[in-house]
Order: C-alpha cells, then structure tokens, then sequence
C-alpha cells in the first residue's frame, strides 16, 4: 500500500493512498463468495451461483461495499503506520473506482489533533478566587430548608383573603372564548402573591371570599411552553374554595432531625458549613481553572479541529441533560432546541478543547504526569465522597479506559497546580 500524506493546515491532513490489486482482488473475491451463500437464482442451486452470473447482477452493490470496506482498512492502517493523530472519520474526497488489475486509490481530508507548543504560561496573572463561608451563607441555607419544609395549614378563623395567603381554586380559562390544553383544574393551590399566574401567583384573589368566584384577564409569556396560546391574552375565572397559611418550622432541634441530615440544630449548621465549604471550595477551583485556560489562551492561540470541539458539547449536553434528571425533569417533555443549545455551549466548547490541548502540551513540556500511587489516593478521594466501598471504586477503575481517563485527570490536576505555584496573584 502506498501512503502519501500532506498537511493542509495545522489542524487537518490531506491522505492520498493506493491499495494493491492483490488486496483488492482479495476482497472482491470475498465479498462474491458471502454473496453466493446467500442469493437464491432460478436454475441455480444455493451456494453454487457463478460469480459471472452475480458480477452481472450485483456488481454495483458489491463494489460498493468493497469500496467502504477498502477505504475503512487502508485508512486506519495509513494513520497507524504514519503516526497521523486523526481526531474523526475521513472525508473521501475522491476514489478511482474498481477497475480490473488495477490497484485502487482514494485521497482523504482528516481533521489531526494540533500540536500545541505552549510559551509563556510561568508567571501568569491571576486573581485568586474567594472560597470563605460566611455565617449568612449558613443562615441562609437554614432558612431555605426551613421553607422548604413548611406546612400548609386551613385558615378557620376568617374566610376573607389576605396577601400571603394560600388558597385552594377551582379555575377555568379560555383564549379567544375557545379552552386550550390546561384550561380547566380542580382543586389547585395558588399564593395570592405578586408573579406570574402560570407560576401560581395570584394576587387578585386577595380580599376574595370561600366561596365567591372571581375572573381576570392575563397575557401568557411570549415563550410558554403551549403553543397555542403563548402571548395570548386568557380570560380566567377562579372559584374559591378554601384558604391556608404557611407554617414555617421553628428554628430547632426538632426541625434539624426533620431534615433527615442532623440531630440537633447545631450538628445542621455544622454540616451544612461543611457542604457550602465544600460546594465553594469546587466553585473556586473552577474558577481558577476557568482563568489559567483564558490566560493561556490569550498567549497562546491557535485553530483546533471541529470534531473535537463537537464532542465536547456531546459531553456537555449529556453533563446538563443528566442533572436534569437527577433534579427530577424530564428532558424529552421540555420541547428543548437541541440547535440552539449547542451554538450556546460552542464558545465554551472551544475554550475547554484549548484548554485541554493546553495542559496536555504544558505537561509534557514539564514531565508532569500521575504515578499509581496517585491514582489509588484519588480512589479513595472518590470512594469517601460518594459514600462507596473503596474496593468498589477500585474495581471501575479496572477498566483500561477509565483508569487511563482517571490518569489524565489527575495529570490536568497537577499541571494546573503547577501552574497556580508558578502564577502572580492579585
């Protein structure tokens, strides 16, 4: 086989190459074979077809096939055997077709990972990033879980509706004196709070009584999830059929041990302090990460394939839809722009592939790279923070493909420390 490979641009190869005639004679021969054990013809027993009669009737289709076939094998033996760093599939530009004794060539454009030589990254300015907990952040927390956790209880007192309150409804609702989908419930409850009715804030009902029915114009937003009546304006009618009041927990024992996280009030704060230290000691190193990946870049620009960069929203998307679940949503029912989506997250995409290319060409440079020893300390790491048997964690990571991506972590990791070490701070 003969390989001629020619750079058009720092981020993309051309490959020009020729298959032998043996080889393709080979795989032709083949291909017929298969085909005769599995084409029945008039007057022709099973597995005993000519191969003239089937060159006459399926030659386009086998050849076809030996193409891909042909062009797959050559392609990846030619990057094997010339080190080429293909980050994607060929673009076949152009073949020869099949032609009796004759070899059969074929050029390719391939999208190659960039080799990045990066200059100037001692000494870079920084500023460092605030990791401390304040004693409202921790306040603040309690008071949302204790929100979190109160109760709705019936007003018995007064049937007169006061802001604040909450009042069970029955409601229904029409656009341009038709229904629509959700026009018509039974049973809901509403804050009389100022907002948005279609996030039940209601604060017309205020001063109505159980009982008493009142109505009211509202203009849905321009972009409600139903289609039919976004930015309309809906005629409601709201029957009133009880009020309640929230009832917040006191600030106590008993509330901490409702939290299913605490005993006491002061165990919850503890914990609570750890976790926000936790959560913003992560923020922070982000943020960090974040401000060497544009320091670098600011230094050190340079093109990187598309593929990669595509690949990295994938990952992205896939980050943000499984949160998403965890958080209980589900993504197929948000009628989501999957093409809008993934030009938002393109810029961060491309920061984070040079980034990446970054720290990789920086950690070579410095003989920078993650020993055994580090990586059963990060399983431990692991283990501990998601609450597992340590012998569980170590046997994911068996797998050669997670370790080895385990490695490369931890190898960002200590670059990025290095970097930090070496950087001037503000």
């Amino acid at each position: 086989m003969k390989v001629q490979v020619e750079e058009l641009s720092p981020i993309e190869k051309k490959l020009s190459i020729e298959v032998d005639t043996a080889r393709v004679a080979e795989e032709l021969t083949r291909a017929y074979s298969a085909l005769g054990q599995q084409v029945k013809l008039p007057g022709f027993r099973q597995g005993k077809v000519p191969r003239r009669i089937l060159e006459q009737r399926f030659r386009d289709r086998v050849e076809d096939d030996v193409i891909q076939r042909v062009v797959q094998s050559a392609w990846l033996q030619a990057v094997r055997d010339h080190k080429v760093e293909a980050v994607a599939p060929p673009q076949v530009t152009q073949n020869s077709g099949l032609k009796p004794n004759a070899p059969f060539s074929f050029e390719a454009r391939v999208e190659v990972k960039p080799r990045v030589e990066a200059r100037d990254y001692q000494g870079l300015a920084l500023t460092r990033a605030d990791s401390q907990v304040a004693d409202s952040d921790v306040n603040d927390r309690v008071e949302q879980l204790r929100q979190n956790l109160a109760r709705l209880d019936p007003i018995e007192d007064r049937d007169t509706a006061q802001a604040g309150d909450f009042a069970t409804v029955d409601y229904e609702a029409t656009v341009e004196g038709k229904e629509f989908a959700g026009s018509k419930a039974e049973g809901v409850t509403v804050e009389l709070a100022p907002g948005e009715l279609v996030e039940s804030n209601v604060a017309a009902l205020e001063g109505a009584k159980v009982g008493e029915t009142r109505e009211l114009d509202y203009t849905f937003p321009a972009d409600y999830r139903v289609e039919d009546v976004k930015g309309k304006v809906a005629h409601f009618k709201f029957h009133v059929k009880g009020l309640k009041k929230k009832v917040i927990p006191e600030l106590n024992d008993e509330f901490a041990k409702e939290t299913n996280q605490a005993q006491s009030i002061d165990e919850l704060r503890t914990k609570i302090r750890a976790d926000l230290e936790q959560g913003k000691k992560t923020q922070a190193l982000n943020q960090e990460r974040e401000a060497l990946i544009k320091a670098l870049i600011e230094k050190n620009p340079f093109d990187v394939p598309r593929a990669m960069v595509e690949r990295t929203i994938d990952q992205m998307l896939d980050t943000r839809l499984r949160a998403m679940q965890r958080m209980g949503m589900d993504p197929r029912r948000l009628n989501l722009d999957f093409s809008r989506l993934r030009e938002d997250l393109r810029e961060e995409a491309l920061q984070e592939v040079r980034g990446a290319l970054l720290f990789e060409a920086i950690a070579v440079k410095e003989n920078i790279s993650s020993s055994d020893e580090d990586i059963e300390k990060k399983i431990a790491e692991l283990a501990e923070e998601a609450k597992q048997p340590v012998d569980m964690v170590r046997k994911f990571f068996k797998d050669a493909e997670q370790r080895q991506g385990l490695s490369l972590r931890l190898r960002e990791e200590k670059t990025i420390e290095f970097l930090k070490g070496q950087a001037k701070y503000s």
